[in-house]
């Protein structure tokens, strides 16, 4: 009587062990699946930040042009009107 109870003792704690092992697994694979969908949102972020500076350096380099073009054209034009000035007299 008592080896039947160790032995079914002992196959209650094979089984456990196993459910136990399959539960490890499970945890293991959905750390794995967690790294890897945090692993993708960082690079998804550093390339929309990437994106964002490109953006911000070309709205500024395009808005210096803009304004250095409008500042030639404005000095050229007060010449441009003392020339035109000066011919008429």
């Amino acid at each position: 009587m008592i080896e039947g109870a160790l032995a079914t003792k002992e196959k209650e704690t094979t089984m456990d062990q196993h459910e136990i092992e399959d539960r490890v697994h499970s945890v293991e694979a959905a750390q794995a699946t967690q790294a890897a969908t945090l692993a993708g949102a960082q690079a998804t972020q550093a390339a929309t930040q990437a994106g964002t500076t490109a953006t911000n350096a070309a709205m500024h380099a395009g808005l210096l042009t803009t304004m250095a073009a409008g500042s030639v054209s404005l000095i050229v034009g007060i010449f441009l009107g003392m020339a035109i000035r000066d011919a008429r007299k």
